[in-house]
């Protein structure tokens, strides 16, 4: 009797497996890749690095980026302690953060000859070998450029002490040097080392604002070969001034006019001005706007342009945002709605249950209330349309979407940049969103999911549009984390009291151990070594703030990028390493000039330390990854058994 027995793979599966063998055509091939994924599974965890608050400061940021918050140098010190002097380990350092730059400035000096190059090449070969030896070949194949491909697997896979092929190695090198290919080496050496440094790069928000050149950072982001971005407050700025928030364009313009910071608008993103200036400068021809001038030096008669921009920018955004108010009463921000709240005269306005005297009452555009002047009209609608049809803001802004996220669990750690809205006994606070009772994860997934509509929808603009601006300075926004936003009492109320911005009962429950694992089980995050990773809140280090809050389950890494923020840190940030032994933070200085660091070696990470050490060395299998990794493996092994029994043909 013969016994049929009966396929295990349902219909869909066996599509599935038919799809697969696409790529894998037969018995050997199907092994073949599950003994590479098995044994992948077995290999050190690959190096996260995270950036929190870059503000635009794109030259601090990459240099971070070049030197991965010390672990170049540390491998630098790893290989070459011994036969390295202290000098030449940071010369070797600088040339692979800036491989042109210095390898011009060495030539420059006379210090670039036969035996330099050929040293130097070796080490650059040497620690592109040990920084790439966490990846199988295949992974660090990839990444080579493929005009000099042949001539680096040689050289990287091949055993340096194989005294077959002694001369051969020789005679390579001596040809790079004597045809002069030595520059386009060093280069992509320098590249590769970088590369295999750090593998999955994070930003934990604030790429825009204060800062010069976030456009900059937003294209070496898009151009990295694994990063991903938590939103920040001031990303979701841009972000609507994008989708046609008139609010946050009028916001985003606002805080790069009191910065000095024009360029990533008009330079970056082609933004118009013109109209906004020529109204500016007529509207307010007759007003000094001492209120309004610009931090920075400036010419005398450009800080008169910029106060005046300033002003009317400033007006047209708190119109905008009473508009707002107004038409969601659920935002519960009546209160918030100072421009309304001024007298005829605009001498006093009613806040805080009491009238203040105004320190500005020159408003010649608010003689019909907090409606836009026809002026203001036509200069708005010309804004939106220069904003919503910027193709590099529009790359941009498609990144922050596709990559973005307001939280993302990562190898058993949650990150975000802001909060999560807190009560004041550490409860999670139960939000009314849009007629929904939310709290936790399940408020801050939806308001994800928000963000992301916002972008491909052309439905219900105004609405979508209203909750970024939310998003931006909310109560109850995650990505803000305070009870208001004080911006109209700063600028015209002296009574710094009305200053304040009081911070959600989560920052004050930072340091408290119980609330912080009861987050991070909300999360889903259930692993010891679990943690919270945010920014946001600059830490005062000289303050004698620390980092690393309740008892290390939570770790602050927004120590200062902006310069505007580093008298009050004393330093110039903090980045964090996530590597196969632990994490390591990262502490760092201000930056000097990129020609004191080519010239001198300078470098501005000035301490790291560990503060997560792993009992035993985290693989593969432990993270994301293997995770990954296992599913595919379990699918192969599928696709083995369908061929081994038949169900699927081989091609041989």
């Amino acid at each position: 009797m013969i016994i049929l027995e009966k396929c295990p793979f349902s219909v869909e599966k066996l599509k599935y497996l038919n799809l697969l063998a696409k790529s894998y055509k037969n018995i050997n091939a199907v092994q073949s890749k599950i003994i590479d994924l098995q044994s992948v599974l077995y290999l050190p965890k690959a190096t996260e690095h995270f950036l929190s608050d870059i503000h635009g400061e794109f030259d601090a940021f990459y240099h971070v980026i070049n030197n991965a918050s010390g672990v170049i140098k540390n491998y630098i010190i790893e290989l070459f302690d011994d036969e390295m002097s202290e000098e030449e380990k940071k010369e070797l350092a600088t040339l692979i953060y800036y491989p042109k730059e210095k390898l011009y400035y060495l030539e420059n000096q006379g210090k670039v000859n036969k035996e330099w190059l050929e040293s130097t090449l070796k080490r650059l070969i040497e620690l592109t070998r040990r920084v790439g030896s966490k990846y199988n070949t295949e992974k660090v194949k990839e990444a080579f450029p493929k005009d000099i491909s042949y001539i680096l697997q040689e050289l990287i896979f091949e055993s340096p002490e194989n005294r077959h092929k002694d001369l051969y190695y020789k005679k390579i090198f001596s040809e790079i040097i004597n045809m002069e290919a030595y520059e386009v080496y060093i280069i992509e050496l320098s590249k590769l080392i970088k590369r295999f440094a750090v593998e999955h790069l994070h930003i934990l928000g604030d790429v825009y604002d204060r800062g010069e050149n976030a456009e900059k950072v937003m294209d070496f982001l898009i151009n990295h070969h694994d990063a991903d971005i938590q939103l920040g407050n001031h990303d979701i700025v841009w972000y609507g001034a994008f989708t046609g928030c008139e609010a946050l364009i009028a916001n985003a313009i606002r805080i790069a006019v009191r910065y000095n910071n024009l360029s990533t608008l008009e330079d970056g993103y082609g933004i118009n001005l013109l109209p906004l200036v020529r109204f500016a400068l007529d509207e307010y021809k007759d007003d000094p706007c001492t209120k309004f001038i610009p931090k920075g030096d400036h010419l005398e008669s450009e800080r008169d342009m910029l106060a005046k921009v300033h002003k009317a920018i400033t007006v047209i955004q708190f119109k905008a945002e009473s508009k707002i108010i107004k038409r969601r009463p659920e935002f519960k921000m009546a209160h918030r709605d100072l421009i309304y709240s001024m007298n005829k005269d605009f001498t006093k306005v009613k806040a805080y249950g009491k009238e203040y005297p105004m320190e500005d009452s020159y408003f010649p555009t608010l003689a019909n209330g907090t409606d836009y002047t026809k002026e203001e009209r036509a200069i708005v609608d010309k804004l939106v349309d220069s904003f919503k049809n910027s193709a590099k803001m529009k790359e941009h802004m498609k990144f922050l979407v596709e990559k973005g996220n307001i939280y993302s669990i990562y190898n058993d750690n949650l990150l975000f940049h802001g909060c999560i809205p807190l009560n004041e006994d550490g409860s999670f606070t139960v939000t009314d969103f849009m007629g929904t009772w939310l709290k936790g994860k399940e408020l801050l997934d939806l308001l994800n999911d928000t963000v992301k509509k916002a972008f491909y929808t052309n439905e219900n603009r105004e609405y979508y549009n209203d909750i970024l601006w939310y998003l931006w300075c909310g109560e109850d926004s995650p990505l803000f984390g305070k009870t208001k936003m004080t911006t109209f009492e700063r600028y015209f109320i002296k009574d710094k009291e009305t200053h304040k911005e009081p911070k959600n009962p989560y920052y004050y429950f930072r340091d408290d151990e119980k609330v912080i694992d009861n987050i991070l089980k909300e999360f889903g995050v259930t692993n010891q070594i679990g943690k919270i990773i945010n920014g946001h809140v600059p830490v005062k280090a000289t303050h004698g703030e620390n980092p690393v809050k309740a008892n290390g389950k939570l770790l602050a890494i927004d120590g200062g990028f902006s310069e505007a923020y580093q008298k009050t840190t004393g330093i110039a940030g903090y980045t964090l390493i996530s590597n196969s032994y632990g994490l390591v933070l990262a502490t760092h200085e201000p930056l000097k000039g990129v020609d004191e660091v080519v010239e001198n070696n300078f470098d501005i990470t000035s301490e790291t330390h560990f503060v997560l050490k792993y009992e035993n060395r985290r693989r593969v299998n432990e993270t994301d990854l293997g995770r990954a990794l296992r599913d595919r493996i379990n699918d192969l092994n599928d696709l083995l058994e369908a061929y081994k029994k038949g169900y699927l043909a081989e091609e041989k």
